[in-house]
């Protein structure tokens, strides 16, 4: 009370003496010194973007008006238009809802939002025609969702006709110049004075850690021609197709340009965020299973110590979070080995038949057990669960279900047999594996290298190591008063699909962007008034009104 009583007779002494002060005086002024933006003998005024879905302003697992606004690229843009830099035209999507529609409905979903509880995607139709193209005939910025280094060069990754078959690129079929138009083609048309190769590499292995390394390394295999979708890409196809970029978009020996190297893709959350034991034994649905699941893997569990295989022993625990199991395609299949130990085994018949099947079943079941965990073993930290994981581990697989129902399985023993990493080890698509994560690793490193070297030995290419800001992140770095990580939803660097960039992300992009320039050719875009992108700027979520 006493307080309260102060402050409002300082109030008052202020109110009373205040009529004697003259208001007139003039406001003190605190501004800093102006600093001219100097370029020195850069030219923007045609600016050219390549690259991938970072390039074309992806985020929030969807491309739309106000993500590509707020695109690395068209932030550079802004920034070059201090000096010299012309129009940057984008291919803007139909909405801000994200996604492709085709005949009435979603070809591509529409984007994610934050629902109080973790990344949903919108509850809303998309409004861009999958095989329309977009409005306007040249575009400055040629970021294309998807894209491998090699298809830069590709002709017909444009072709609209080659869309419904997956031949063609439907965020290239909407902008390319001609059906047979290649990237680079198109790019160069454009006479560009300066360029960005952003991402160049990310998608060549990206698409095979997504898929939890269902792909083929195909290391030593130079026919891009014969690769699968999830596959990664050899360095010798990688480096050819990088020499082919930076050749002909620096061949006039004026144009001046940026290249950024691969970051390691495995510190981005869509592989860190679910970990490796999630099976909590808090949780009561889960601990009533507990000991029946050590029934069930104690009779694998047998076979594992027999053999020599006690790595592979899988058992859970009352007191610990558990991992979840696994089928690593790595390991020696002791399918067989399982089968006919346990089809031979007088315990494991009376097993068996505890479950109320005859003694009939025990030869199938025996089998079963050998083609369920004839590759399973329990989660480790060294492995890396892909985010779409965590809709998945616990719940039934219906595919496995419906099958042991129809081997006479009561439809109550199916469900509990078809439990995602519980008793159904979770396939090779929900887990990159050490010797998986090895393959990104070699690729990643040799991507870079190229890179490293190209720009290293190209006076006009100036070089920004999205790797090493990448790594910086995983721990806090630093973007004016905001400390930014990897973090899924709060980090505010990634956004909610847990690979691309936020809004502010892009924005710490083009300012780490403009810093490379300044060191490769003596421009001062980091001191400069207004030479850089500000965070606060920048928002982290897209509201869900936002349509």
């Amino acid at each position: 009370m006493k307080n309260y009583t102060y402050i409002a007779l300082c109030c008052l002494a202020f109110g009373f003496s205040s009529c004697d002060v003259n208001n007139d005086l003039e406001a003190i002024q605190n501004t800093a010194p102006v600093v001219e933006l100097d370029v020195r003998d850069l030219n923007f005024s045609s600016y050219v973007s390549l690259g991938a879905s970072f390039t074309a302003g992806f985020t929030d697992g969807a491309l739309f008006v106000a993500s590509q606004e707020n695109s690395f690229p068209n932030i550079l843009a802004s920034k070059f238009r201090l000096a010299n830099g012309g129009d940057f035209t984008q291919p803007l999507m139909a909405d801000n809802i994200g996604g492709f529609v085709l005949n009435g409905a979603a070809a591509q979903p529409p984007r994610l939002f934050f629902n109080g509880a973790g990344p949903a995607r919108l509850n809303a139709l998309p409004t861009t025609n999958l095989l329309a193209r977009a409005e306007g005939n040249t575009f400055n910025n040629l970021g294309v969702p998807g894209l491998k280094s090699f298809h830069i060069v590709a002709p017909g990754y444009g072709n609209i006709q080659g869309v419904a078959t997956g031949a063609a690129n439907p965020y290239f079929a909407r902008i390319a110049s001609s059906p047979n138009a290649t990237i680079l083609e198109d790019a160069l048309a454009q006479n560009p004075t300066f360029f960005s190769l952003s991402e160049i590499g990310g998608n060549d292995v990206l698409s095979f850690a997504t898929s939890g390394g269902i792909g083929v390394d195909q290391r030593d295999n130079p026919d891009p021609r014969t690769y699968g979708s999830n596959d990664i890409t050899s360095p010798i196809v990688f480096d050819a197709s990088v020499d082919a970029m930076v050749g002909a978009l620096t061949a006039n020996g004026n144009t001046r340009g940026v290249i950024a190297t691969v970051p390691d893709i495995q510190l981005l959350p869509f592989f860190t965020t679910v970990p490796h034991n999630p099976l909590d034994p808090s949780n009561a649905s889960f601990r009533s299973q507990i000991a029946l699941l050590n029934q069930v893997y104690g009779a694998v569990n047998q076979v594992f110590v027999a053999v020599g295989q006690t790595d592979r022993v899988i058992t859970f625990s009352r007191e610990i979070a558990n991992p979840v199991v696994i089928k690593d395609e790595s390991l020696v299949d002791l399918s067989a080995t399982i089968s006919g130990a346990l089809g031979a085994s007088p315990d494991f018949a009376t097993f068996v038949q505890g479950f109320g099947l005859p003694a009939e079943a025990v030869p199938l079941v025996a089998s079963l057990f050998g083609n369920f965990y004839g590759q399973a073993r329990a989660a480790t930290e060294n492995d890396l669960l892909v985010l779409p994981s965590s809709a998945v581990i616990g719940t039934v697989n219906t595919s496995n279900f419906e099958f042991l129902v129809s081997q006479n399985f009561p439809p109550q023993l199916a469900g509990q047999f078809s439990a995602e990493g519980v008793t159904l080890p979770l396939a090779d698509q929900w887990v990159l594996t050490p010797e998986e994560q090895a393959s990104i690793k070699v690729a990643t490193d040799a991507f870079n290298e190229k890179i490293n070297t190209v720009a290293n030995t190209n006076a006009n290419l100036a070089l920004v190591d999205l790797n090493q800001i990448l790594i910086e992140a995983s721990s806090g770095i630093v973007f004016d008063n905001f400390t930014l990580n990897t973090n899924l939803v709060t980090g505010g660097l990634i956004s909610l699909d847990g690979i691309h960039l936020t809004a502010r992300g892009y924005a710490l992009m083009a300012n780490k962007i403009l810093e490379s320039i300044d060191f490769k050719f003596g421009s001062n875009f980091t001191t400069a008034t207004g030479g850089l992108a500000k965070a606060a700027d920048f928002q982290t979520n897209y509201s869900p009104l936002l349509r």
